[in-house]
């Protein structure tokens, strides 16, 4: 008997997302629609709505992964999307973050640096309907100032630092936001632009792998 991926999404808002502080009826009932799924490699299908980051690709030292169902909803009611504003979604992996987002706000714009996923998260999206997104493959530090600036840039992994570039296409009064830390020391984090200054503010508990490409600088020590 094949698995109900229906009643599984079921398990997952009720089990992971709900008793964890999650309570936007909006956010809650577009985990409740997105096929989680249709984002994960043929393999892990069967566990795809496990509490637990899912891996993507490993490629030498470069690793990837679809977020845990926890900290992503935590970073989308963070992020409080609006139906008419435009999203960045940075490093959208297979897209999954892309979809939840898509039905939440007027468009996405998503950039994936992996050409492999960013047509996967194209065809996937394009197959559930999720005709407000378009995927761009290019470096995820540069976002994508072409089409800046965002109501909302959205990362949906740790990083250890937000570049300049990156804040600075988000609109005034915008919002930015990922996890500050790696593991279970992730903290979900909220950057809000008023004029030239970003500030930051550290909310709540949300583990997470870090995103390649955003790594603090080494200051250089003699």
């Amino acid at each position: 008997m094949g698995i109900d991926y229906a009643q599984a999404r079921e398990k997952m808002v009720d089990n992971q997302i709900r008793p964890n502080d999650v309570t936007d009826y909006g956010v809650l009932a577009r985990f409740l629609e997105v096929p989680r799924e249709a984002f994960v490699p043929e393999a892990m299908v069967e566990l795809a709505y496990i509490d637990d980051d899912i891996a993507l690709l490993a490629d030498g030292h470069e690793r990837r992964y679809v977020l845990n169902p926890m900290s992503l909803a935590k970073l989308v009611q963070l992020a409080d999307p609006q139906q008419d504003e435009v999203v960045l979604d940075v490093g959208c992996g297979t897209g999954y973050s892309s979809a939840i987002l898509s039905g939440l706000c007027e468009s996405v714009v998503a950039v994936e640096s992996r050409m492999n996923l960013q047509e996967k998260a194209q065809q996937t999206l394009t197959e559930l309907g999720c005709d407000n997104v378009v995927v761009l493959c290019g470096p995820l530090p540069d976002g994508c100032p072409a089409e800046a600036p965002y109501d909302l840039i959205f990362i949906s992994a740790s990083v250890e630092e937000v570049p300049d570039a990156l804040l600075n296409q988000l609109k005034e009064g915008g919002r930015l936001v990922c996890i500050h830390g790696e593991g279970t020391a992730g903290q979900a984090t909220k950057y809000i632009r008023t004029g030239d200054t970003f500030s930051r503010d550290l909310v709540s508990n949300a583990p997470g792998h870090p995103l390649p490409g955003f790594e603090r600088e080494q200051a250089f020590t003699f």
